[in-house]
């Protein structure tokens, strides 16, 4: 089980169309995809979500050449620094590459082991995973027109519920003015009946201004409201204003227990530096009683490594984000995982359960080479704003 050789390709998955959020509007983004051989013959699969890291990766898969894939221990000592901050560099940034190796190296052993990657963590306690439908506010782009006033985001979301099943939603707001999406939230209301409604703003209001949308939104059953600001301090001023929940990309335990709030986490698998600390990160969460889910934006390589592993772990209750909907490419045979009745099942196949499709992580492979990275400054939100004729 030696690690031979480790390869990571940057790759662009386009959108079908450029959706929105308070940070501007992408309609691409940058992958890394790694792939660990082994002197067995089998090859792992990993995938860093955060851009362009080939360099990163490629460095570091220096250090871990000759270790067994079970050595993950080892190899994060070899690839990773021992403290937690240095001027020299990006600590986060490399904690990211790394965990993509990290994930191809646990697809390469259970690949030789000839098991699913949900079986290495302990068994399935599910085989199908329940995922959000994906909603906001999108530009026309090269495959669909999008949706750009609240009566289409509603209709989208109501034709979601009647070609697939969609039995939970979860959308962005803070992108356009607030009685707009006052009135989007309401039309969204309606058209999914009781079905829960959660709300990403990416951290886009000040307290005030969070208040005053809460109490407005409120009306409409909101189950979750994500990150309406960027600190845990400043969501906590907000508890008292609503029951509904909070949620949060930035992972600090340690705080959400002594603040009380947000009350559920939400992360990809390299967040944390791979698969073995997210899973004991989880562990602790549920220890201290606080929620964990996926977020998504991944190629179907991380989106099979988070499928497995929360079919492994209990704990993992809420629905997961997921953007497979809009997907327009993807660097897998078996293709975007496909949500029906809001539920993706769990890949069968031994390690992740997918394999690369050369040809495909090829074009993907070449359209970064286009296009360059994504998001890049020009996404931002006054670009946005001057396409979109909204001030």
């Amino acid at each position: 089980m030696k690690i031979t050789a480790v390869r990571a390709t940057p790759v662009n998955i386009p959108y079908t169309a450029p959706y929105v959020f308070s940070h501007g509007s992408i309609k691409s983004l940058t992958k890394t995809v790694v792939e660990v051989d082994t002197d067995e013959g089998a090859t792992g699969l990993g995938e860093v979500a955060d851009g362009d890291r080939a360099a990163d990766v490629m460095r570091m898969g220096e250090a871990a050449i000759g270790l067994d894939v079970r050595e993950i221990g080892i190899a994060e000592r070899r690839c990773l620094p021992g403290y937690r901050y240095t001027p020299w560099g990006d600590i986060q940034a490399m904690t990211r590459a790394f965990g993509g190796i990290e994930m191809a190296m646990w697809d390469a052993r259970a690949r030789i082991e000839e098991a699913p990657l949900h079986v290495l963590l302990g068994g399935a306690v599910r085989t199908e995973i329940e995922l959000s439908e994906y909603f906001g506010y999108r530009l026309p782009g090269p495959v669909e027109r999008g949706e750009q006033s609240p009566e289409e985001v509603a209709a989208y979301c109501a034709r979601m519920i009647d070609e697939h099943g969609a039995t939970n939603f979860e959308g962005k707001v803070g992108a356009v003015d607030t009685d707009e999406e006052v009135r989007m939230v309401r039309l969204i209301r309606e058209a999914i009946g009781d079905r829960p409604l959660r709300l990403d703003a990416n951290g886009a209001w000040t307290v005030p201004t969070a208040r005053h949308v809460i109490q407005r939104m409120d009306e409409y059953r909101i189950h979750y409201y994500e990150e309406p600001c960027e600190t845990y301090e400043e969501m906590a001023q907000l508890r008292p204003y609503t029951r509904a929940s909070f949620s949060t990309h930035a992972m600090d335990l340690e705080k959400a227990v002594r603040l009380r709030c947000p009350e559920t986490m939400v992360a990809n698998l390299v967040e944390l530096g791979g698969i073995q600390r997210t899973v004991h990160f989880i562990r602790a969460c549920e220890r201290f009683d606080i929620g964990f889910r996926f977020h998504s934006g991944e190629t179907g390589v991380a989106s099979a490594a988070y499928l497995q592993v929360s079919a492994a772990i209990e704990h993992i209750r809420e629905p997961s984000q997921t953007l497979f909907r809009w997907y327009a490419d993807d660097v897998c045979n078996e293709g975007t995982p496909v949500p029906r009745n809001g539920k993706a099942p769990v890949p069968t196949g031994p390690g992740l359960g997918v394999t690369l499709d050369p040809v495909a992580v090829k074009r993907c492979h070449e359209r970064y080479l286009d296009e360059g990275a994504f998001p890049r400054s020009d996404a931002g939100p006054r670009a946005f704003r001057t396409r979109f004729k909204r001030i």
